[in-house]
């Protein structure tokens, strides 16, 4: 299979409530919230956040759950860590089977850092 890494400039509406809906994340319950915050992101493949010079985080990193598995996910960061490969920082936040994924693609436990949050949901 091949797969091409697209940056965009619009996203729709369709397509974020689809796939967030898909991999159950309680923010598409939020539609409204959800695009104004993606309609702001600096570049959107699936959603990152720059200071455009040191640091770039990635909120939210997802691919459909019927094309999981294919290297879909692995090509998206292999294509983000090439674009901010001279930034000091790459931060994300992993959980359940998504730790192993980053781990493998260079990702640590950053430092004697504790994960916190303030959640509205009661699932993550």
């Amino acid at each position: 299979m091949n797969v091409e890494i697209n940056l965009h400039d619009q996203i729709n509406e369709d397509e974020v409530l689809a796939l967030y809906g898909a991999n159950e994340w309680s923010s598409a319950k939020k539609l409204k919230q959800l695009m104004a915050a993606l309609r702001n992101f600096h570049l959107l493949v699936t959603a990152r956040i720059s200071d455009g010079h040191l640091v770039v985080y990635y909120p939210h990193m997802s691919d459909h759950p019927d094309f999981q598995g294919q290297g879909i996910g692995r090509k998206m960061m292999v294509a983000f860590q090439e674009k901010y490969s001279d930034f000091r920082q790459q931060a994300l936040i992993a959980d359940g089977d998504a730790v192993k994924f980053y781990k493998s693609m260079g990702f640590e436990r950053a430092g004697k850092t504790e994960p916190m949050w303030i959640y509205d949901e009661d699932d993550h």
